[in-house]
């Protein structure tokens, strides 16, 4: 059985919520990452701020990046499964949840992501189309 740990990118780096968006985009581009789980003053998680985000939500608003922060685009708790799930609930979660990106937990902590390139190189090409048709249709 594939489980989520096989699947996942390790290392997943988070944000504080009260860190500005351009520095959120700094890590980004440092780490070659697309997202970045944003962590409350009390350690919970609050969402997720990807590179999109920042590009519609921040900037194409017009809203300067060096103001405005990553809890100001979090919007609740980050879709998540634990580290022992198996690669068909990975799946079915983001397919379900229609997101490309899905948070991995071990004892509540942030330890990795799957994302749709994880998908890609893991899944027999019928069950990523499935994945792919989930989460891109009507879009």
């Amino acid at each position: 059985m594939t489980t989520v740990r096989d699947l996942m990118t390790p290392d997943v780096r988070s944000i504080p919520a009260t860190e500005t968006l351009d520095r959120a985009a700094q890590l980004m581009r440092e780490h070659h990452i697309g997202a970045l789980p944003v962590q409350g003053s009390d350690g919970a998680l609050t969402g997720i701020v990807t590179d999109r985000d920042i590009v519609v939500k921040c900037i194409a608003a017009g809203h300067d990046p060096s103001k405005k922060t990553a809890g100001d685009l979090a919007e609740g708790a980050p879709v998540s499964v634990d580290v022992s799930a198996d690669a068909d609930e990975a799946v079915r979660v983001m397919s379900d949840a229609r997101i490309r990106r899905l948070l991995v937990l071990e004892n509540g902590s942030p330890v990795g992501m799957v994302t749709e390139a994880d998908l890609a190189r893991a899944l027999p090409a019928d069950q990523l189309v499935t994945f792919v048709s989930a989460v891109y249709a009507g879009r």
